[in-house]
């Protein structure tokens, strides 16, 4: 699959078959996303794979945290989409699709929160990729490398037959991650991707995302 192929055909995985994804495609899809682009070559990228029982621990221990109502405390925080903006409808968009396909009606929260907690269990993925970066690092500059790195992991994924999802979710519970992945506390982690074999037949793998027109979101000078 050339590149703009796998720009066209990436997309969010939302359940994965149980497959294993060996060691070497993993070690191999990473030392190829090192070449991402990064300020002055700095690389601010660190990654932690996880898998088996220390990615099941991981779930477990997110799912009781979030089952508990312990807050969210991302080492990268964030904010939601500003109410009544373009990017809320995006959002509330591609949620009425998803939503749609699972057959989880509005009114039925205990579905809902069942859909949540898959973000917290990395979508059953049989691994997952955390990516951090060191807190010595100013901040917020290196968060551009640390997008470029994610996207690019993402696409090469796809050449070796494997999907992705990038979740915030998976890192709202940092200390999870710091304690049971053994990631040091000098790192701040940024994001995580779920990584697998998709699930073709997952109703919720079939979303297709809509995308704006490259005129509606672009500014032509000169020419």
């Amino acid at each position: 699959m050339n590149v703009v192929e796998a720009v066209k055909h990436r997309k969010s995985i939302r359940n994965f078959k149980p497959d294993p994804v060996p060691k070497d495609v993993i070690r191999e899809i990473l030392k190829i996303s090192g070449r991402s682009p990064s300020a002055e070559n700095s690389q601010p990228w660190e990654f932690t794979v996880v898998s088996g029982d220390v990615l099941d621990n991981i779930r477990q221990a997110n799912i009781e945290n979030l089952s508990s109502g312990a807050p969210f405390h991302p080492d990268l925080s964030s904010k939601g989409w500003p109410s009544g903006s373009v990017y809320r409808s995006r959002q509330i968009e591609i949620a009425k699709q998803l939503f749609q396909l699972m057959g989880i009606p509005r009114e039925d929260k205990e579905k809902r929160i069942q859909w949540m907690e898959r973000g917290f269990r990395y979508f059953n993925a049989p691994a997952a990729i955390i990516i951090s970066k060191n807190r010595s690092l100013p901040y917020p500059r290196p968060l551009f490398d640390m997008g470029a790195v994610t996207q690019t992991v993402c696409l090469v994924a796809l050449h070796y037959g494997l999907g992705t999802c990038i979740s915030n979710q998976g890192i709202m519970y940092p200390d999870v991650l710091h304690e049971l992945a053994g990631i040091p506390l000098s790192k701040r982690i940024i994001i995580s991707i779920a990584i697998g074999y998709p699930d073709e037949d997952f109703p919720a793998n079939k979303v297709v995302s809509t995308r704006e027109p490259v005129d509606a979101i672009t500014t032509w000078r000169g020419f």
